[in-house]
This record gives structure tokens, C-alpha cells and sequence, in this order.
């Protein structure tokens, strides 16, 4: 449901441009429409739906990359295991696999060890040694995600309205709300090691297509905004592709690639592309990008088969309003009534240099804000809010800014606990990025509004997990940066925690 309120507004002045709307709530199903499922690609299929369902994060599948029925084993991992250390066993698994295919290749046939009759059984009716020595160069290590998924469908449930209202809107079958699953496990934390962000990982490159994308907004951050744009881009693959499973490939691969594909190849059939389609760049992932995705909706569609009775989390409701000139931050807190905290997490597109009051809101931002936070009256404060006023206030605050000497043993959370401000709030202040730590000696500046606590004792130190947590939502929720909880913690993976879990959230006493 959309409203709209006018208001009478000083023309220099104006803050609001008036349109609110609400966000979120239940919206009525349409039939979506049946995707492709060749039966030549159910096994590929039913390899991603083990991996989303019975693989955990601390076991691993060894298989042929091409022909993913072909499962050569499925180890556990120790979890207190080391990065470094789960690869070198992946990397050994893989190699013990190469080593018996080479031999296999050599036309050994008889006296064979039990492992070697059991991998030549794999490959029954293919078996011939160029076969085999082909399948020794296409051995592949693959983690389990299922508890990743489990976690991203208690996730989901915050934006999956909205999500299958804009496909809806753009044409786009309903099912594709699956598909941040395959992305990011819908964790809008996520980020890849190329740079792609966001619920739906989209590059920098691509998501300016369709989304602001600079040093003061980053929309790839946002999931409602970011939902928006994934609709239109693959309406956009489908126009010009004009078959979905093409147009849903092409999400990975680009329009482009999957366009020289077709050319290449002669069809517009996805088997074929899969099974033969050997184009630049056109790598594992791409291969496999539709059948993971096919996998994911049937798993999305009854998580109860699955995982047993999950709780999704409810829609985020709220309400927008749109900005139509630059505003700071601090004066939406004052205007609006809402926390920093709380105008952070639901506007995280929104980066450091607004939260620190180096750079300001830009005029047009959609500004999301809980239910309920901008009735008539606050949004007639803000309206009549005087931007030049606030940014001279804001001059003087800056003059008059204290600060505060890092001593041996001090946190950042503890340092905001004693001048009663926010971690995230002084990181910001003081330019800090999630990968810096402070040091001792640095001089942090502190808000104007900040006043020395007496001491009281210790601050809160700990965190328990919730079920449905990210590491990511964490940090933000306490101020902690996410690399700061995993030293903390020695953790290796940032998704290898769970509910109950107690995290520390500050040093203990004489460092460890």
C-alpha cells in the first residue's frame, strides 16, 4: 500500500520531498511459470541439492566437474581446522583421485585394489582409458553449504516479498527469488573475492547499470534496492535472450557470453550449452550456474523436507521517505527520533563518510525508516529543518570536538562504553575501516556530544547467537568490526557459527 502526503515547505529549506510508502507485509502469489528442467541435467540437479542440504561446511564432495553424478567420496573436516589446513586436505583428496584415474588410464584391469574397482565402477559404460584420463584432469573438491542455506532461509524471510513483488512487476518467474540463495546464502554482508556485493552479488560494473554505486551510497548494500535491480537485469538477459534459462545463466555469465554461446553452438538449449560449451570464461561456476539454481528453488520452495521446521524471520516493514535536498545524519537523528543505529541498519547503501559527517545524505535518497517512524509530524520537522543551519552547527561541533588517547588494553567498544557513543559511530568518526584496528597511542576524536562515563566496571563482553545471525549482522548490531569478532573468537570462517554460541566482544584482560 502507497500513500502520499503533501506538505507546504520553504523552497530553500525543504528536506522531505514528500512521498512516503510503506514497505514489506504479505503480497498474494501469482502462478509462476515452469523453468526448464531436462532430464539429462537431474543428476546435476541432485548434486546441488546434497550440497545444499546434506553437506555441511565441515565436509567436503569429491567429483568429476562435468559429470557431477560421479561422487568419488564425501570427507569430514576437524572444525577447528585452519583455512590453510582444509585446503591442503581437500588438495590431497583430490590428488589421491587423479592418481587412481592416471592409473586406470594406463589399461590397468586386473589385480586392483578395492579403491580402484570402486572408481572404475563410477565410470561404468565410459570406462575406456581416454576417458579416464580425461576424468583425471576434471577432479574437483566441493564444500557443503547446508548449513549456510539453512541459515539463509531464515534470512530470506525478511525480503522475499518484496523480492517476487518487483520479478512479478518486471515479468520475471517468482521462482528467481530463489536465486540470492546460490548468490549469497542472502546475506547481504556477502562479498566475493572479485568484488561483487550484496544479497545479489552484483560487480561494481554491472550494478551501476542500475544502481548508485560511489563513495557515499552503495546500493548493492541495500537488499530492497538491490532486489530492484536484479529483476530489471534479468528482464533485460531475457529480452535479449529470449529463454530463461539462457537469461538466468547469463546472470553469470553476461548477455553476452551466453549470446556467443548460442552462436557457437547452434541451440538455445541449455543441456547441449552445458554439457559442450567450452567459451572463454564459461567456467565451472557458469556451467553449473542454472542446475544450482534449479536445485536451490525446489529446496526453497519446501525447506520443511529438508531442514525440519524452520522459522523464517518476518518481513522488515517500514516506511520511505524521499529526500529532496542533502541532509546529515545527526539531523535526521534529532529530526526523526531514530537512533543512528537504527538509521544504519536500515540504510545500509548508506556508507562511512554520511555516518561520520564527512559527506552528507544526497539529495533523492530513499531514506527507509522502521514503521511507524515517519508520521505527519516528524516529517514536518525534518521539512523544516535548515540545512545551512545544521552544517554550521555541525562546523562548531567539529571545533569544538574532543578526543581520547588509546591506552594499552582498550577497545574500541570499551572507549565508546566510557564516552556513552556507539563503536560503529566512532570508527566512522575517526575514519577507521573494518580491517584497521586501533593502536596505542592514537588519538581518536570523540563526538560533541560525548561525555566521559564514570566507571561502573566492565561493559557487556559477550554476544549470543541467534538463530538466523550472520557474523556481518553481528558486528554491525555491536559495533565490532567483523574482523575484530573473528581474532577474538579464532575464527577461521565467518560462517562457522551458530545459535547459543557466546562471542566475546572485547579483549580480555592483558590482551588474549
Amino acid at each position: 500500500m502507497k500513500r502520499v502526503v503533501l506538505l507546504s515547505m520553504r523552497p530553500a529549506r525543504a528536506v522531505v520531498l514528500v512521498l512516503l510508502l510503506t514497505f514489506g507485509g504479505g503480497l498474494p502469489a501469482l502462478a509462476d511459470e515452469a523453468l526448464p528442467r531436462p532430464a539429462g541435467l537431474e543428476p546435476d540437479i541432485g548434486f546441488w541439492r546434497q550440497v545444499f542440504t546434506e553437506v555441511s561446511s565441515t565436509q567436503v564432495v569429491v567429483h568429476d566437474n562435468r559429470y557431477l553424478g560421479v561422487v568419488y567420496e564425501k570427507f569430514d573436516i576437524p572444525a577447528s581446522a585452519t583455512d590453510s589446513a582444509r585446503r591442503r586436505m581437500m588438495d590431497a583428496a583430490a590428488a589421491r583421485y587423479e592418481g587412481i584415474l592416471k592409473v586406470l588410464a594406463s589399461g590397468k584391469r586386473s589385480g586392483l585394489s578395492a579403491e580402484e574397482a570402486r572408481v572404475l565402477a563410477l565410470w561404468s559404460g565410459r570406462a575406456d582409458n581416454d576417458s579416464l584420463r580425461a576424468a583425471a584432469g576434471r577432479v574437483r573438491t566441493q564444500q557443503g553449504l547446508a548449513d549456510r542455506f539453512q541459515q539463509g532461509v531464515v534470512r530470506a524471510g525478511r525480503w522475499k516479498d518484496h523480492i517476487q513483488l518487483n520479478l512479478r512487476e518486471a515479468g520475471v518467474p517468482e521462482s528467481l527469488a530463489a536465486l540470492p540463495h546460490v548468490e549469497s546464502s542472502f546475506d547481504p554482508e556477502a562479498r566475493s573475492f572479485v568484488g561483487a556485493a550484496g544479497l545479489w552479488q552484483f560487480t561494481a560494473g554491472t550494478g551501476r547499470n542500475y544502481m548508485r554505486i560511489d563513495q557515499v551510497v552503495d546500493e548493492r548494500r541495500d537488499p530492497f534496492r538491490s532486489s530492484e535491480a536484479a529483476a530489471r537485469l534479468l528482464r533485460s538477459n531475457y529480452l535479449a535472450l529470449q529463454s530463461w534459462p539462457l537469461a538466468i545463466t547469463a546472470y553469470n555469465h553476461g548477455a553476452g557470453g551466453m549470446r556467443r554461446a548460442v552462436r557457437e553452438m547452434g541451440t538455445t538449449d541449455i543441456e547441449p550449452i552445458i554439457r559442450n560449451y567450452d567459451g572463454p570464461s564459461f567456467g565451472f561456476a557458469s556451467r553449473n550456474f542454472y542446475v544450482s539454481f534449479l536445485a536451490a528453488d525446489e529446496v526453497d520452495r519446501n525447506p520443511q523436507k529438508f531442514f525440519g521446521n524452520l522459522q523464517p524471520e518476518p518481513p522488515e516493514r517500514g516506511t520511505t521517505i524521499v529526500l529532496a535536498d542533502h541532509v546529515r545524519a545527526d539531523t535526521l537523528e534529532r529530526s526523526l527520533g531514530v537512533s543512528r543505529e537504527t538509521l544504519q541498519t536500515y540504510n545500509p547503501a548508506l556508507l562511512s563518510p554520511v555516518w561520520s559527517g564527512r559527506r552528507e545524505v544526497p539529495r533523492g535518497f530513499t531514506l527507509r525508516l522502521p514503521e511507524g517512524a515517519a508520521d505527519a509530524k516528524t516529517v514536518a520537522r525534518l521539512a523544516a529543518a535548515d540545512p545551512e543551519a545544521e552544517r554550521e552547527r555541525a562546523r562548531k561541533a567539529a571545533l569544538n570536538a574532543a578526543t581520547h588517547r588509546v591506552s594499552s588494553g582498550e577497545t574500541l567498544s570499551g572507549i565508546a562504553q566510557r564516552y556513552g557513543t556507539s563503536p560503529s559511530r566512532l570508527a566512522e568518526l575517526n575514519g577507521l575501516s573494518k580491517k584497521n584496528l586501533i593502536r596505542v597511542g592514537q588519538v581518536l576524536k570523540l563526538p560533541g556530544d560525548a561525555r566521559a562515563a564514570p566507571s561502573q566496571g566492565e561493559s557487556p563482553s559477550t554476544y549470543v547467537v541467534r538463530r538466523g545471525d550472520s557474523l556481518g549482522a553481528i558486528a554491525r548490531r555491536t559495533g565490532v568490526t567483523q574482523r575484530q569478532l573473528m581474532v577474538l573468537n579464532s575464527l577461521d570462517n565467518p560462517h562457522r557459527i551458530y545459535p547459543g554460541q557466546r562471542l566475546r566482544l572485547t579483549a580480555a584482560p592483558g590482551g588474549g
